[in-house]
């Protein structure tokens, strides 16, 4: 059965992010595709420190656990990450992930490549069309397909829980969900 990963780079285990990436998932797995969620809380993902190791060995030098992560990316023709906005960007984390995860893909077997995915943005007030745009860059860069839904991929929330009253973030996030298991089941006919 073909799976989506799904990252929630939130340091809130149970926040808006978390509950938007769950409510992600069921849209997926409801459509037939199998989900994995990785949650961020508790870790501590550093930046990349340029050293070249991912090219010659395949994996990223820091001992973090993201090459754990990497490892089940690897296994999944999905990946959507979903991350809070931090003064207009998305958390610094997520992005030192993805800039992680994308040069081990872009600097071995290129396996993001032909994925389906996309982001997700998660904010009290604002900064989430930016932060998606700054995530964006992620999956193009590393050739990979994006579906659209009926807006954007963001939702509104401070407090854990407040996201989900945002009727229309949440239709649409699944919405989008949906499409990425549409796309995911076709690709492996």
């Amino acid at each position: 059965m073909p799976k989506v990963v799904l990252i929630s780079g939130s340091p809130n285990v149970s926040g808006n992010t978390a509950q938007l990436i769950q409510k992600c998932a069921q849209a997926i797995e409801s459509n037939d595709v199998q989900t994995e969620i990785i949650s961020f809380a508790g870790k501590s993902i550093g930046s990349c420190v340029a050293c070249g190791a991912c090219a010659k060995t395949g994996k990223c030098a820091q001992n973090d656990g993201l090459n754990e992560i990497i490892d089940t990316i690897r296994g999944a023709q999905g990946l959507i990450i979903g991350a809070p906005v931090y003064y207009g960007t998305a958390r610094g984390d997520v992005m030192s992930a993805l800039q992680r995860i994308g040069f081990v893909s872009g600097k071995t077997d290129r396996f993001l490549a032909g994925m389906v995915g996309g982001p997700i943005a998660v904010a009290r007030r604002g900064g989430q069309t930016s932060a998606l745009q700054e995530m964006l860059m992620f999956y193009l860069m590393n050739d990979m397909i994006v579906p659209g839904s009926s807006y954007w991929n963001m939702a509104f929330g401070r407090m854990p829980g407040e996201a989900m009253n945002d009727e229309e973030g949440v239709r649409t996030i699944c919405h989008f969900g949906e499409n990425v298991a549409k796309v995911v089941k076709a690709m492996n006919r």
